[in-house]
């Protein structure tokens, strides 16, 4: 099965109202229900039923630890905040100014417990600890039982693996030693015994197996940085395993991004990785893409967007787009036309909300079919905190969607997903109360 194939009227009617809804690599993700950008960096996923969970790290303020949060969807789409797993106290671990990374969840059968494990540290990460916690349900409360070092030795990056007889691994970096894979007790809750160590400086480990055939991803120490990731390939978990190899373009660093989890999707997988912005990592983003596995090769392409089917387990490249300027909407109250060096046309529509309310209305906007799809809003934002506005389709009820600091003063994107009728659509967006972002243009899928 190809991971990118044509997207044609066949595919339209089997993929039904979802088929055009897109992942945006690195561009804001607004969970449905907060309209703020989805905080889950560092994160994993795990499907349980129809459901998937996404489960990562709080960064709204900063690296000090926050919140574990868990997000839900059906769709790999469209996330809705499900709330905190864990959340800051006045002291120990969870304490003010910790460092909680690398947050995991798994599923225990036996015990029919939620097992959560992270990365525990000090802020001068003096501390290179693992911590427990486990859940009734995925994403309720759930009870942090401490922190130790694994088998003695230092652990920082950290992932999780459950093979197919359900014995659990740790994926663990051990700074002074190596990349390190423990076997975990019965209940997932401690370590039993060393698997594996590689004695090459990797971390952010994540594995998945296919086919008999265990992948193990990880990056270069480059701190916050990116890097060429690699892969390391076995057929038996403790190996022998293979010298580390790219899976990525050379030089792409990895599309600016670092592995933290690889998710299963159909014959082949989903890369999820994290594109980190130190100096604010609030504003850090995602960068998922299709990732091929054939035999013992991991192969990976960049996209501006793709088209996941969680039914058929298969991607498709994203849809061809019409594109409208923001400085040729019709522009009411105090919106207007600014001038923009990056953009399209060297202009925008700026001065979105604000004191005398702004708007931005992008009428005659064409779609081929009536369906559900994904509008890129590529924006300009120059502050240090996320902006939103407030975006309506047709005259129906406006959803909220948020706008993270652009950074430069190239436009990025933000993901609307939109119902639209086949033919001509009217899309506003405005912002009561607070500044929205300069609008450079639509990209409108129009297949």
């Amino acid at each position: 099965m190809r991971f990118f194939e044509s997207f044609t009227a066949l595919a339209l009617l089997a993929c039904g109202v979802n088929a055009t809804l897109q992942i945006v690599p690195g561009g804001t993700w607004t969970a449905t229900n907060t309209g703020k950008h989805i905080q889950a960096h560092g994160g994993g996923m795990l499907k349980m039923g129809e459901t998937y969970y996404w489960v990562g790290e709080d960064k709204t303020d900063g690296s000090a630890f926050q919140n574990i949060n868990c997000y839900s969807s059906q769709n790999l789409v469209e996330w809705k905040y499900e709330g905190a797993l864990l959340s800051r106290t006045s002291s120990g671990d969870l304490g003010p100014n910790r460092i909680i990374e690398r947050p995991k969840v798994i599923y225990n059968k036996a015990t029919k417990k939620y097992v959560l494990w992270m990365h525990i540290d000090s802020s001068n990460y003096g501390d290179a600890k693992v911590g427990v916690a486990t859940g009734d349900t995925v994403c309720g409360k759930f009870e942090y039982k401490g922190s130790f070092r694994p088998l003695n030795f230092e652990s920082r990056d950290m992932g999780l693996f459950v093979d197919d007889d359900d014995k659990g691994y740790l994926l663990t970096e051990d700074r002074k030693n190596g990349l390190r894979i423990d076997l975990l007790s019965d209940d997932y809750l401690t370590v039993k015994s060393s698997t594996y160590l590689w004695k090459d400086s990797i971390e952010s480990p994540a594995m998945i197996k296919k086919n008999g055939v265990y992948f193990m991803f990880g990056s270069k120490l480059t701190g916050w940085d990116p890097n060429d990731n690699v892969y390391s390939t076995a057929t038996q978990i403790s190996g022998p395993w293979s010298s580390w190899k790219t899976f990525a373009d050379s030089g792409s660093k990895t599309y600016t991004s670092q592995t933290n989890f690889i998710l299963p999707l159909g014959d082949n997988a989903m890369y999820m990785g994290d594109r980190w912005v130190s100096s604010n990592l609030m504003r850090s983003t995602y960068v998922w893409l299709p990732l091929t596995l054939s035999g013992t090769t991991a192969s990976m392409k960049n996209a501006v967007n793709w088209v996941p089917n969680v039914q058929s387990g298969s991607a498709s490249s994203g849809p061809s787009e019409n594109s409208y300027e923001g400085e040729s909407a019709q522009l009411s109250g105090g919106a207007k036309t600014v001038s923009c060096s990056g953009c399209s046309g060297q202009s925008s529509a700026g001065y979105v909300g604000g004191d005398n309310n702004g708007v931005v209305t992008f009428s005659e906007v064409q779609s081929s079919a009536t369906t559900r799809t994904t509008i890129r809003i590529k924006y300009l934002n120059g502050d240090s905190s996320q902006r939103f506005a407030d975006v309506s389709v047709n005259g129906g009820a406006a959803q909220r969607v948020a706008f993270l600091p652009s950074g430069g003063s190239d436009p990025v994107s933000s993901s609307l997903h939109a119902d639209l009728k086949a033919g001509s659509n009217t899309i506003k967006v405005s912002m009561s109360g607070s500044w929205g972002p300069d609008i450079d243009r639509l990209m409108v899928p129009s297949s």
